[in-house]
């Protein structure tokens, strides 16, 4: 009896150590070798900000082996800087991945080829996901290849308007196979990348059904989930329009901080860029524009810049000559962007009076059309979008 309770023991023992195995190896070869950036990393993004998980030099043969801790099972990208890249599954799979790497040919256009996976069945929905994606961008690049060679690009508004119809229908055809693995595979934690890439909204049914089935094997997976979720929608939340806008730390060139709250009783255009961003220096003499006509109409601009060095902010300041109040946001603007929800710039809006956002993201002349409609008081809140979010957020 007591040699059956030990053998028991050790087989229980094993099988646990199995099922809660803290790292997986992720190996492969890339052809050609990019002598400038070789390394192999695995990346994760956490609002705006990209976290680097784990990273190996490349071998000369072009071979690398890579360990990666997994703390949770989760989606990570896998890259081969500046060249290519893969989502995969890390959760207790070991995997094969090769990559093509640096582009040979002597026009070289970014549109590396399809990387499979080599690896078990949650890898097996990463493939087919990452494929989707793969013929997506494939089938958009050969419509808007149609389209620019047509004699539609002579008149702007129908180019505008049909490749905004193609851009649609090439996303809800790719939503269409994301919920069809939905439905056939709520078995797989792997799922998970399916879901993130469905419309909260018109999904809504379909995500809960996939969610139910998939938490009762893997339950810490759904919490997980459904906290990160609801985390996304509090964010997403804080910068619809008509929201209060929130404050951020940002420094004048004399170390003053900056508070967005004393601009309240004025209507704000709050412009956030950097110094190295072309589209941003692009933009100033549109905003100088907008100053010159405004500054005496209870009208504010303050630009904020997430500059990582203070030196190559001041220096724009001077060339770009901007006689509204300045400020720079620490480490980069990290904390700012993941506040206001954006990863791009020039990332420019209009905040009213009352220091709620009016409007997002403006360019060129719609700067100016948002200030005048902000002044007359004309409403822009999509009240039902931002009751539909906030019953959402309270789920």
């Amino acid at each position: 009896m007591k040699q059956t309770l030990i053998l028991i023991s050790l087989i229980c023992f094993s099988t646990g150590n199995i099922m809660a195995q803290h790292t997986i190896e992720v190996k492969g070869k890339i052809k050609f070798i990019e002598p400038k950036m070789n390394k192999i990393e695995a990346t994760r993004h956490e609002g705006t900000q990209k976290i680097v998980v784990a990273e190996t030099p490349v071998n000369k043969d072009g071979t690398y082996k890579l360990t990666i801790n997994v703390d949770k099972p989760q989606s990570l990208s896998l890259s081969y800087p500046w060249w290519q890249s893969v989502n995969i599954w890390v959760e207790d799979e070991n995997l094969e991945v090769d990559f093509h790497g640096r582009d040979t040919a002597k026009i070289v256009i970014k549109n590396p080829p399809y990387v499979y996976i080599r690896g078990g069945k949650n890898n097996e929905v990463m493939n087919w996901i990452n494929f989707e994606r793969y013929r997506n961008y494939q089938q958009m690049i050969e419509l808007y290849r149609e389209l620019y060679n047509s004699k539609i690009h002579e008149d702007e508004k129908e180019e505008i308007r049909v490749a905004s119809a193609i851009g649609y229908s090439d996303q809800e055809n790719y939503r269409a196979h994301m919920r069809y693995i939905c439905e056939h595979y709520a078995d797989r934690t792997s799922v998970i990348a399916a879901i993130n890439d469905l419309d909260e909204e018109k999904d809504a049914a379909l995500i809960e059904k996939t969610l139910n089935t998939l938490e009762k094997s893997n339950p810490k997976v759904v919490a997980n989930y459904r906290a990160t979720a609801k985390k996304k929608r509090d964010c997403e939340l804080r910068m619809q329009i008509g929201q209060s806008i929130p404050e951020f730390e940002a420094y004048t060139p004399k170390g003053k901080k900056m508070n967005v709250q004393n601009f309240k009783g004025k209507v704000l255009v709050l412009d956030f860029w950097a110094s190295w961003c072309g589209p941003c220096r692009q933009e100033v003499p549109n905003l100088k524009k907008a100053y010159e006509e405004f500054k005496n109409k209870n009208v504010e601009f303050l630009s904020v810049s997430v500059d990582a060095k203070k030196e190559d902010w001041i220096r724009a300041l001077k060339e770009e000559n901007m006689p509204w109040p300045q400020a720079q946001a620490p480490n980069g603007g990290r904390q700012v962007m993941d506040t206001y929800q954006f990863s791009g710039i020039p990332f420019i809006l209009v905040i009213d009076q009352n220091g709620y956002l009016y409007r997002k993201n403006v360019r060129g002349q719609q700067i100016q059309e948002a200030i005048c409609e902000c002044l007359t008081g004309k409403p822009t809140q999509d009240k039902k979008k931002s009751q539909r979010i906030k019953a959402a957020s309270m789920m």
